[in-house]
């Protein structure tokens, strides 16, 4: 060894022994510790947990995770890639493949991608949209053996305080679950084109981005409305979340699936506005114009038109529809979107201080 480095030998001991004793003494000092046991469960579930996790494990591979895609070029290589432009949920609607969604889930895309519950991806063909109601129909073929569709339940008979579960992949995760309870009915959303959408479930059970067009349930399982919507400044869940209702969802994808739209029934007219008719004090849907040769002309129902002097006639002011007392247009609306094309109802029409009776076969309108 270069005696150099000799000098430093009784240094290097003394490190090598400190180390020794560091260790040795720390060791001794510290206790033995060992797992703590697994205290037993004093029982099963309560019904109400198992309940829930049993509709959980029924409903979730119905479940479905969605993701549109749209196509972009690039500006320098015109090389043209796809890009993921939003996310979403929906649900197995049937064994041929069906799936339904919110309109807005799948708005402007160029591809559309499904993730079943056992991570299989398919490609997704558009069936229908019904915007009005943000409503989308998909199909995929995917084999029967792993389509598992939801059950449908009514929303007719619906009661506040009634307990509901929300599936869906928030912010891009797995399948997630959430419980709360029906918080109001008969609320009101705007749709993306504008329309009023009526009847809408409001829930606080957590409605998050990416829970939009999962199923909300009731305590048996079944769809009783479609995730759609939430009140919140910040965009997360604040306990007031909104879905509509399955009764719309079930007779509106219906005609999706079999002719790719949904018509609206309606009589062939135009209403007043309701700030005019409430600014007018009428209560009732006033009727603005009548469309030549529709339901309602064919039934003598009158529009508002100017006599020979200039002044204002009103038209007929519709009070009542099937025993539903009318007190502006919207109350006529949602009155509407409860029938079909082809179905016939009962009006009670105001016109002058007469009141007149009608039945009117409804008629698809485009607008």
């Amino acid at each position: 060894m270069n005696r150099k480095y000799t000098k430093f030998l009784p240094y290097f001991f003394l490190i090598i022994a400190g180390l020794f004793f560091y260790h040795s003494t720390g060791s001794l000092s510290r206790e033995k510790t060992e797992l703590r046991p697994v205290t037993p469960s004093s029982g099963k579930f309560d019904k109400e947990e198992q309940a829930t996790i049993d509709v959980f494990k029924m409903t979730s591979p119905s479940v479905v995770y969605i993701t549109n895609k749209q196509v972009r070029r690039d500006l320098f290589s015109l090389d043209i890639f796809k890009i993921p432009q939003g996310t979403g949920s929906g649900f197995i609607w049937d064994e041929k493949g069906h799936i339904v969604t919110n309109f807005h889930v799948i708005y402007n895309a160029s591809e559309i991608e499904v993730t079943l519950n056992d991570g299989s991806v398919w490609d997704a063909r558009l069936v229908g949209v019904d915007p009005d109601h943000d409503i989308a129909a998909l199909k995929i073929d995917a084999p029967k053996s792993k389509l598992k569709p939801v059950l449908i339940g009514t929303s007719s008979d619906l009661q506040v305080g009634q307990k509901v579960l929300a599936l869906g992949n928030p912010f891009g995760l797995d399948l997630s679950l959430t419980t709360g309870i029906i918080s109001a009915l008969g609320r009101t959303i705007e749709a993306m084109t504008g329309r009023t959408i009526f009847d809408v479930i409001q829930t606080d059970a957590a409605i998050n981005p990416g829970n939009s067009g999962g199923p909300l349930l009731d305590s048996f399982g079944r769809v009783i409305g479609m995730n759609t919507s939430i009140m919140s400044p910040s965009g997360a869940s604040t306990g007031i979340g909104f879905a509509v209702p399955i009764d719309t969802i079930n007779r509106n994808v219906s005609q999706l699936i079999a002719t790719g739209k949904v018509e609206r029934p309606g009589l062939g007219i135009t209403l007043v506005p309701n700030n005019i008719t409430k600014r007018l004090e009428i209560q009732g849907a006033c009727i603005l114009d009548v469309i030549p040769s529709g339901a309602a002309d064919k039934a003598g129902l009158n529009g508002t038109k100017r006599n020979r002097m200039g002044s204002i006639i009103l038209g007929d002011v519709i009070i009542e529809a099937e025993g539903h007392r009318i007190s502006n247009s919207d109350d006529f609306i949602r009155e509407l979107s409860r029938y079909e094309v082809g179905d016939t109802i009962s009006l009670k029409i105001l016109r002058d201080t007469n009141i007149i009776e009608k039945r009117i076969k409804l008629e698809p309108i485009n607008n």
